[in-house]
């Protein structure tokens, strides 16, 4: 796994709502995975936004792995 992806994870408060996006444009982590969710291919993303890179689509899919992985703390 290359970890130096998530570089291209951008977090500011003043930009997306602070919510993650990618290299500092306007486009955020949620919106890629939400075109892969509906069915869209990379390629077919890429070819919509020329701007991005297989490799930003990638960091979205690691960024959210990543998210989702974590302690479950179980109450009694």
């Amino acid at each position: 796994m290359k970890t130096d992806r998530l570089n291209r994870i951008t977090i500011d408060d003043a930009q997306c709502g602070g919510r993650p996006f990618i290299r500092g444009m306007t486009i955020r982590v949620t919106d890629v995975l939400e075109l892969l969710g509906a069915g869209a291919s990379i390629e077919e993303i890429l070819a919509d936004y020329p701007y991005l890179e297989r490799e930003d689509i990638l960091a979205s899919i690691e960024y959210a792995g990543r998210q989702t992985d974590h302690s479950v703390l179980l109450c009694a």
